[in-house]
C-alpha cells in the first residue's frame, strides 16, 4: 500500500510514464492529467470503485488533478530519471492494473492536445465547467457520480453496437 492514498497516483503516474518509456507513444504533463482522468472513470465503472481519492478539477484545457500537475510540471518526460521508473506497482491491484493498461491502449496513442477536446466534447468535463467561459479558471470538481453514469452509458452503448 502506499504510503498514504494520496500518494497512490503518483505512482499511477509513473505507471504511465513507465509505458511511455516502453511504447514511446509521447508523453506531457496534460496529457498524463487525461490518463489519470479516464483511469479513474472508466475505474468506477469497471470495478465499481476510486481508483485513487484525489479531485479532479475541471481545467480551462480538460480534467487536472493539480498535485500532479505541480509536481510534474518542470518534468522531463522524454528522459525521466531512471529512479522514477523504479517504482513498486506492485501495490495496484491486478483489476487496477487491467484498467491503466487498458486507458493506455485506448488513450494512449493520441497526443494531448487531442485528449484536451475529447474531454471537453464529454459531459462529466462540460457539466463541472457550467456557465463558465472557454478560458476563465476553474477549480470546479468533475463529479464521480457524473463520470460513472456517462462512461457506463458509454460502455453499454459500444455494448450493444450503438
Amino acid at each position: 500500500m502506499p504510503k498514504n492514498e494520496k500518494d497512490k497516483i503518483f505512482i499511477i503516474a509513473k505507471y504511465f510514464i513507465k509505458k511511455n518509456q516502453e511504447d514511446q507513444k509521447g508523453l506531457d504533463n496534460k496529457k498524463i492529467q487525461k490518463l489519470l482522468y479516464y483511469s479513474q472513470a472508466w475505474n468506477l465503472v469497471l470495478n465499481k470503485k476510486k481508483l485513487f481519492p484525489n479531485k479532479i478539477e475541471a481545467w480551462i484545457h480538460g480534467p487536472a488533478i493539480p498535485e500532479v500537475y505541480r509536481a510534474f510540471k518542470d518534468f522531463d518526460f522524454e528522459n525521466p530519471n531512471p529512479n522514477v521508473l523504479k517504482e513498486d506497482f506492485g501495490v495496484l491491484l491486478p483489476e487496477e492494473r487491467e484498467v491503466l493498461d487498458s486507458v493506455w491502449k485506448v488513450y494512449g496513442k493520441y497526443d494531448s492536445d487531442y485528449l484536451e477536446v475529447l474531454a471537453h466534447s464529454e459531459l462529466p468535463w462540460q457539466r463541472a465547467r457550467k456557465d463558465l467561459s472557454p478560458t476563465e479558471v476553474s477549480k470546479n470538481v468533475i463529479s464521480e457520480a457524473a463520470m460513472k453514469e456517462y462512461y457506463e452509458k458509454k460502455l453499454q452503448a459500444a455494448k450493444s453496437g450503438d
